[in-house]
């Protein structure tokens, strides 16, 4: 068997162990704290007019619908056997709703703020990060170092918070929030889009504008490493163009942020919690932080079991890119 062939069938199959691992962990841990969904349900029906009696029958039936009168395990094993069939189950704080109904909702808006936001800060970081390392100790060095480091130590709630200041209190010329005038429906007419553009931009800038500041940090550092390797230094003695030497020091110092990058996609369906909240964007982070509110195990387990999913092939794919980028790996498999 091809040495890369083997590497790959391993690969996999230690991820289908890890991602089973991770799903035991995953459903332990909300039924290790006290409470259930259930519980959370009938305390908030106490309040009203309803019967002791007619409660606890309400109770009863809860506890069988989300299975929770029977063992553990056996609640995981029904779990991942209808998940097999695409079906996560019933949503227990959201009136009876399907937890896939409640991620296809909330999925695109995720993805749709925080791809872009994670894709373009690492093309602009990673590239003025590795022109401040290419040109050490000139003014643009300096400059660089300074934005990156302001820029990555800037809170991302603190600035969410001051940009919905400045544009949406003071000056009124962004929303406040949300991801579209609550008055529309939506749809892919050219009110609808340009309302969902004019709330976007806050959130995005918001998320944009710290990652930068850590990707040219971190290609800055490696850049300057890059270019005290022997190869750049021969190549220099004998008179490469800077600009050939700056796209092998661009692309040799990349392989670290790639991995960087595709671990960050891989978080992108939990979506980001604060910042969805602060801007009441309908996003992942509400979903997740609304089911781990209300001890909703079913939609706990559903957003789980694909965010562990997307990591760790997000962390397969960052493999099999390294080998196509890194003609050292490829050697390395053609030899062995």
């Amino acid at each position: 068997m091809r040495p890369l062939i083997k590497y790959i069938i391993m690969k996999v199959f230690f991820l289908i162990i890890t991602y089973f691992v991770a799903l035991i962990i995953m459903f332990i841990l909300p039924r290790a704290v006290p409470g259930n969904p259930v519980q959370q349900l009938i305390a908030g029906l106490s309040t009203g007019a309803t019967s002791p009696e007619l409660l606890s029958q309400y109770e009863q039936a809860l506890v069988r619908a989300f299975e929770l009168d029977k063992p553990w395990h056996v609640q995981f094993l029904n779990f991942i056997m209808r998940s097999f069939s695409g079906d996560l189950g019933i949503s227990a704080s959201s009136y009876g709703e399907s937890v896939r109904a409640l991620i296809a909702r909330h999925l695109p808006w995720t993805l749709v703020l925080l791809v872009p936001a994670n894709i373009v800060s690492w093309f602009i970081g990673n590239y003025i990060g590795a022109i401040a390392g290419y040109k050490r100790g000139s003014a643009m060095e300096k400059a660089s170092i300074l934005v990156g480091i302001i820029f990555s130590q800037i809170p991302y709630y603190w600035l969410a918070m001051t940009l919905i200041y400045v544009f949406a209190i003071s000056l009124r010329i962004l929303p406040p929030g949300s991801a579209y005038d609550p008055t529309l429906k939506p749809s892919l007419t050219i009110e609808f889009v340009a309302s969902m553009l004019r709330h976007y931009i806050l959130p995005f800038l918001s998320l944009l504008i710290p990652a930068i500041g850590g990707w040219i940090i971190s290609m800055r550092v490696l850049a300057s490493m890059e270019l005290g390797s022997p190869y750049i230094q021969f190549s220099d003695s004998i008179g490469v163009r800077d600009k050939v030497l700056f796209k092998y020091v661009l692309r040799n110092s990349m392989l670290p942020q790639v991995t960087g990058l595709g671990i960050q996609l891989g978080f992108v369906l939990a979506g980001q919690i604060i910042t969805e909240q602060l801007f009441n964007y309908p996003g992942m982070g509400i979903l997740l932080a609304r089911a781990l509110g209300t001890r909703d195990y079913p939609l706990i387990q559903g957003v789980f079991m694909i965010l562990i999913a997307t990591i760790l092939l997000a962390n397969l794919i960052v493999d099999f890119i390294y080998v196509l980028i890194d003609p050292r790996i490829r050697l390395g498999y053609r030899t062995a």
